[in-house]
């Protein structure tokens, strides 16, 4: 028996108008069953109760729904509290490979919610420590790239007790849901979002280091030269020099919330569906 669901948040994509007709829409759908919405700032409807995203951890949230394109989701999950399942609607976004449904079958798919008729997908996340600072986890990936664009640094990245040290622009620290993202725009390999593990794809290696495929496990990076740490492709931190920017997976994983089960969900959202995926 599926748990009940008592109060929703929506989370939209900032400055769309097309986002917040299909909040308003998922919002009377849910209001009709008596449902407590909560609209995340600056998104604000009548009937529902309006928050900052910082407040979402204060509240007992059996479902998010992220309205937007894939950016949206990632901003979702650096903000929810614990294992808060999330469900995605894609909505302005370009291919929408992390959304469930499109914004013309929003009807059907808060339907098939309510009923109970749906299932969970998780997915591992990580997160960056530097200095003792913990930053937000992450659902697709972590980019350790130099700020001096006239001097390439050395890269130091410990892992499984053994160190490499390569001279290139920088490094991007995926997930398998990340893989899509920016590691697969630099050539990086294309992972199942069930798998549990992490690839490293170098940026403009000077001895063209290869792509790896590693197990989660944690890992260490310092930069002969100052750096910015970017999440997600979101937010930007500036990390000195020779500071060891720490990498490990996150407590609580990315609960997505599907309506059904599919081999190889990435593959066929980037237009690979002609292999039969």
């Amino acid at each position: 028996m599926a748990p009940s669901i008592l109060n929703v948040a929506i989370i939209t994509k900032i400055g769309s108008s097309e986002a917040d007709r299909a909040a308003v829409k998922v919002a009377s759908l849910l209001n009709k069953r008596k449902i407590k919405v909560y609209t995340v700032l600056p998104f604000v409807i009548e009937d529902a109760m309006p928050i900052k995203p910082d407040e979402l951890k204060d509240i007992k949230l059996d479902l998010v729904f992220a309205i937007g394109g894939d950016g949206t989701t990632l901003r979702a999950f650096r903000t929810l509290p614990g294992r808060v399942p999330l469900f995605s609607i894609n909505s302005g976004g370009h291919r929408g490979i992390l959304s469930e449904i499109d914004t013309e079958s929003i009807e059907d798919g808060v339907g098939t919610i309510l009923a109970g008729r749906y299932l969970y997908d998780c997915r591992i996340r990580i997160q960056a420590s530097v200095n003792g600072k913990l930053f937000p986890p992450v659902l697709n990936d972590i980019l350790v790239v130099r700020v001096n664009l006239t001097r390439t640094p050395l890269l130091s990245l410990t892992l499984m007790g053994d160190e490499i040290k390569q001279r290139m622009d920088g490094l991007v620290v995926s997930t398998p849901t990340g893989s899509t993202g920016h590691s697969f725009s630099v050539g990086g390999p294309v992972l199942h979002e069930g798998m549990s593990c992490l690839s490293l794809t170098p940026i403009a290696s000077v001895n063209r280091m290869p792509q790896l495929v590693i197990p989660l496990e944690e890992i260490i990076i310092r930069s002969t030269y100052e750096s910015h740490l970017i999440l997600d492709g979101q937010e930007t931190f500036k990390i000195q020099a020779d500071d060891p920017i720490k990498i490990m997976r996150c407590s609580d994983d990315a609960i997505f919330l599907r309506l059904q089960k599919k081999g190889m969900r990435q593959l066929a959202k980037l237009g690979f569906s002609r292999f039969g995926f």
